[in-house]
Formats: structure tokens, C-alpha cells, sequence
């Protein structure tokens, strides 16, 4: 009775043994993670993600964390290179790149990394002024990249980038910029009304010119067709003077005149001009003619029979 109890204990003590042996033989280990084995204290090797095995009481592995990690520093007050005290708070984006070295150069590279930020942020803001550090912000983290990167590289740590999160001056000179932007503001829209002024007065004063052009272009129109119109009437006026006396020629060319038709017309000339409201009457000075002319028609009438 006494032995079935001690083989049973016996058993019991082997199957609690290799239950003890088989979890920590068994590792698993998670994507985006490897594990750092290590044999009675020595490196051994680095798991993959997956189902690995090491030798119990002998090997003991570390689980490491080889994702992108951010890691936001605290807020710190640090003195710009114009002697101004700034309240400055940076993301550091690390990674591990080497476990090896992350593990056995460094006792723990992740506060080594938070302090190099600290110290880091410092010494870049020092060299920069605070228009600077407003306006450069892709700069500085540039800076603080390649710093901190001198130091980080001998651990097996990666940094990715650095993103400067906050920049808060003291109260009087945000009070002070604010007034130096309403300032700049006024002073723009000043600019934009002077400039807005200007170009209505230019507009304004091509409109005019415009205007004077086109009246003066459609006077000079006016006149020309004016003047064109009294050259065709003129023209035309001659013409038919033209045109009557070469009737009047022809006609009394054709009825052979002779001194009695002469005379006639001429008497016929002198009482249209009696007949003009005109205050003087110009007899020609050939008085021989007229008498002639006279007589001659006298001597017509007393032929005429009646008379």
C-alpha cells in the first residue's frame, strides 16, 4: 500500500515536472514583436513571430517591441536664441531596428531616447529665435532628427521623425503679436484700399479717354460725311447750272439769234433785276446797244398787226 502510494506520488511529481518543462520550453511570440534568447545569461539568438521553443532553466528569451513608436515628451521650458522662454513639447517616432544592441549597449534605451529628446529640444531651440522656431517647424524637427540620431544609432534605435507639437511663448508676447498682426492686417487692408482707390481712379480715367476718343472720332466722322455730302451737292448744283446753260445754249443757238433776239433777252435780264428787292440798279453802259435793242423792238411791235 505504502509503495502504490509513492509511485503515485512520484508520478504525480513527473507529470507537474514536464507540465513545468513543456510551458516554458513553449514561447510564442507576436507579430511586430521578436524574442532575444539568451543562455545562461549569454545572447543566444533572436526569435521570429511565431511558435518557438528554448531550453528550460537554461534559456530565457525577452520579448522586444520592434514596431514605430511614438512617444510624446512632457512639457518643458526651454530659452530661444533671443533670450525668450518658450514652452515646447515634441513626439519622438522611434523604432528598433537592432535588438541586440537596444539590449546590451543601453541598460534602457527607451528612457535613454526620452532624455536625449529632452535634451535635444533644448540645445535646438537655443540656437533658433522664436520667429524662427514659429516659422520653421519642419526644420526643427529636421534638427532634432539628425541630433538625436548621433546618439541613437550606437543603441540599435531608429528615429523615424519628430513632430514639434506645441510652442507657447509667455502671455505678453502673444499679447504683443497679436498686436503686431492686427497692425500688419491694417496696415494690408490699407494697402488694398490705396490700391483698389488707384485702379478705379486709372479705370475711371481710361473710361474717359476712351470716350474722348470715340466722340472725337465720331465728330470727325460727322464732318467728313458732312463735308462729303456739300462736295456731291455741289457738284451735283453745277452740274445742273451746267446742264441748264448748255439747254438754254442750244436752244437758242438752234433759233439762229440775231441782234432783235439779243436785245430781247437783255431787256428781259434788267426786268428780272428790277424786280429783285435790291435798293440799286446797274444798267449796263451800253447805251447804244440798249437803244439799238429798243428800236428794234419798236419797230416789232408796229409790225404786229392790232397795234
Amino acid at each position: 500500500m505504502n509503495t502504490d502510494k509513492v509511485i503515485f506520488a512520484v508520478a504525480v511529481v513527473v507529470v507537474v515536472l514536464a507540465i513545468v518543462i513543456l510551458v516554458r520550453a513553449v514561447r510564442i511570440v507576436q507579430q511586430g514583436f521578436v524574442g532575444v534568447v539568451t543562455r545562461l545569461g549569454q545572447f543566444r539568438t533572436i526569435k521570429e513571430p511565431g511558435l518557438t521553443f528554448i531550453v528550460p532553466f537554461i534559456e530565457s528569451m525577452r520579448i522586444v517591441d520592434v514596431r514605430e513608436t511614438p512617444r510624446t515628451g512632457d512639457r518643458q521650458q526651454v530659452i530661444t536664441r533671443d533670450n525668450v522662454a518658450v514652452i515646447v513639447n515634441a513626439t519622438i517616432f522611434s523604432q528598433v531596428v537592432d535588438v541586440r544592441l537596444a539590449l546590451f549597449t543601453n541598460s534602457d534605451y527607451l528612457v535613454s531616447t526620452d532624455n536625449l529628446a529632452r535634451t535635444s529640444v533644448r540645445a535646438v531651440f537655443g540656437s533658433i529665435t522664436l520667429d524662427e522656431a514659429f516659422s520653421q517647424r519642419e526644420r526643427i524637427g529636421t534638427l532634432l532628427q539628425t541630433q538625436m540620431e548621433e546618439a541613437t544609432d550606437k543603441w540599435g534605435v531608429r528615429i523615424n521623425r519628430v513632430e514639434v507639437l506645441e510652442i507657447t511663448p509667455p502671455e505678453q508676447i502673444l499679447q504683443a503679436m497679436a498686436l503686431q498682426k492686427q497692425a500688419d492686417q491694417e496696415k494690408r487692408a490699407r494697402i488694398l484700399e490705396s490700391e483698389g482707390n488707384q485702379q478705379s481712379a486709372v479705370n475711371v480715367a481710361d473710361g474717359a479717354r476712351q470716350a474722348a476718343i470715340k466722340e472725337a472720332e465720331g465728330a470727325s466722322q460727322s464732318a467728313i460725311l458732312r463735308a462729303e455730302g456739300l462736295r456731291q451737292a455741289t457738284i451735283l448744283e453745277a452740274q445742273g447750272r451746267a446742264e441748264a446753260v448748255a439747254l438754254v445754249y442750244a436752244a437758242i443757238k438752234a433759233q439762229t439769234p440775231d441782234p432783235t433776239l439779243v436785245a430781247i433777252l437783255q431787256l428781259d435780264t434788267l426786268a428780272k433785276f428790277a424786280e429783285s428787292p435790291n435798293a440799286k440798279l446797274i444798267i449796263p453802259a451800253e447805251s447804244s446797244a440798249l437803244l439799238g435793242a429798243a428800236q428794234a423792238i419798236k419797230s416789232v411791235m408796229e409790225a404786229v398787226p392790232g397795234n
